[in-house]
């Protein structure tokens, strides 16, 4: 609750740092102010800390304060690697803002008790990404990845009203575990439209975490937003809107799964087929990790549609989401660094092992990750998934999972390859890494690593 708190304060210091002339202390600022909110999020693990008044709208518990935990962790890696972001930009300070702000609703999507705080949540978490996805005023592309996000966006909020009122009407509440004890004791005489906004909230959660078919905004926000916003949306973003949806789905309509699974099925099956062979025909690498964001997105939901009664889907999805954040964080940094002249293709990486070893290594390193292949952690990821999966009776994505992910490995690999086995057509030109962004890099990729060698070592630290 104290890191919520020292979020929301960052962020409105952020807004008086242009009127008090302190600008160029932001940065530091910010990133003690989230080391801070790390450290009370950790010391709230085993004495969790709850105010009253909130309680029945947000209470961190310990699920809340692991993906939490997570947030903030990503966070800090990642104005680290926006160092120079923000020195270009004359509008600093409002960056600085709608960032910290578009925090505090993901830190509030982990730890909602009410679906009001959770509409809450996602619309200020989302309405400040709205803008930063345009920030490249000049940039046609960027202005359109901005445009298409706020009316799909809208659209998607509009679904999530409409099913939480919906819900409302049968169960006559907004509290989670309200509506959890009103679904158990009343399973078969629940109306029919309470199926109907069971339906139009999944529909929401899917757009919000980019899954087919509700994705079509993806491949163009992730290719026209600024490299790094496009990191924060495919880490920080992502996290949250599977806390939300893991909290909404297993939490407060798991009496009623037989509703829901079915369909969550369905959106699994068309996520692992349609992202997989888009990403392989994709030239452009911001589009390819787009369409991979897809395929991520639909094993985050397969560990959710296991609805498996125990810690393993809930320690799943932990594992699976820093994973996939931390190697996010490696490759989009290394992207924004070798695209800065405007080609974001493929062939844009050719020689980047002669031209700079290490980042070739830390690419090299996050596209294994993202393909899950052994040591990295996204093999264990995909691993844990498996086992969370395995005694459902959706055997048959497992089969889908694994064949489509031969595909994934196609493309991934596709970029390893163009590093190591191909020759710049221009000149070799080294490609210089600001400091702070190479430690970053280099940071994430360690940690990739080494939770892919003792994956024991986070199932442990994250027993919720």
């Amino acid at each position: 609750m104290k890191g919520l708190l020292i979020i929301s304060a960052l962020g409105i210091i952020a807004m008086l740092a242009e009127i008090f002339k302190f600008k160029k202390l932001l940065l530091p600022i910010v990133l003690l102010g989230i080391v801070a909110a790390y450290a009370f999020n950790f010391m709230e693990w085993n004495t969790s800390m709850s105010i009253s008044y909130f309680d029945n709208m947000i209470a961190f518990d310990k699920m809340g304060i692991a993906f939490s935990g997570i947030i903030l962790a990503t966070a800090f890696f990642w104005f680290i690697l926006a160092n120079d972001y923000f020195e270009e930009d004359s509008n600093t300070v409002d960056h600085f803002a709608l960032v910290l702000f578009a925090l505090v609703g993901a830190l509030m999507l982990t730890s909602f008790k009410n679906m009001t705080t959770l509409f809450l949540g996602i619309e200020i978490m989302s309405i400040p990404l709205y803008v930063l996805a345009a920030s490249k005023k000049k940039d046609l592309k960027s202005n359109e990845a901005g445009f298409k996000y706020l009316i799909m966006g809208s659209f998607a909020s509009a679904f999530l009203l409409f099913g939480i009122a919906l819900v409302y009407g049968a169960t006559g509440s907004f509290d989670i575990m309200q509506i959890r004890t009103y679904v158990s004791a009343n399973s078969q005489s629940l109306p029919l439209f309470f199926n109907v906004g069971i339906v139009m909230l999944l529909v929401a959660m899917c757009f919000k975490v980019s899954a087919a078919p509700f994705h079509f905004w993806a491949p163009d926000v992730y290719e026209g937003s600024p490299t790094l916003i496009t990191a924060l949306m495919s880490t920080v973003v992502k996290t949250a809107a599977f806390a939300a949806f893991l909290r909404l789905f297993m939490v407060g309509f798991a009496g009623v799964s037989e509703m829901w699974t079915g369909v969550l099925a369905v959106v699994v099956a068309l996520s692992l087929v349609i992202a997989n062979f888009s990403a392989a025909m994709q030239n452009s690498v911001k589009r390819m990790l787009a369409f991979s964001s897809i395929s991520h997105a639909a094993f985050m939901l397969m560990i959710i549609l296991a609805n498996v009664r125990s810690n393993l889907s809930v320690n799943a999805l932990i594992y699976y989401s820093l994973a996939y954040s931390f190697g996010s964080i490696a490759a989009f940094g290394i992207v924004y660094n070798v695209t800065r002249n405007g080609n974001q293709n493929t062939d844009a990486f050719n020689g980047l092992a002669k031209r700079n070893p290490t980042m070739a290594f830390c690419m090299a390193v996050a596209m294994l990750s993202l393909a899950g292949i052994p040591i990295t952690s996204g093999f264990f990821a995909k691993y844990f998934v498996f086992t969370a999966m395995i005694t459902t009776p959706y055997k048959w994505l497992l089969i889908l999972a694994v064949i489509t992910s031969a595909v994934g490995a196609y493309y991934y690999l596709k970029v390893i390859i163009a590093m190591y086995f191909k020759t710049q057509v221009a000149e070799t030109e080294t490609i210089q890494v600001e400091k702070s962004q190479t430690l970053v890099i280099v940071l994430t990729t360690l940690v990739t690593l080494v939770i892919g060698i003792v994956p024991g070592l986070v199932a442990n630290m994250f027993k919720v």
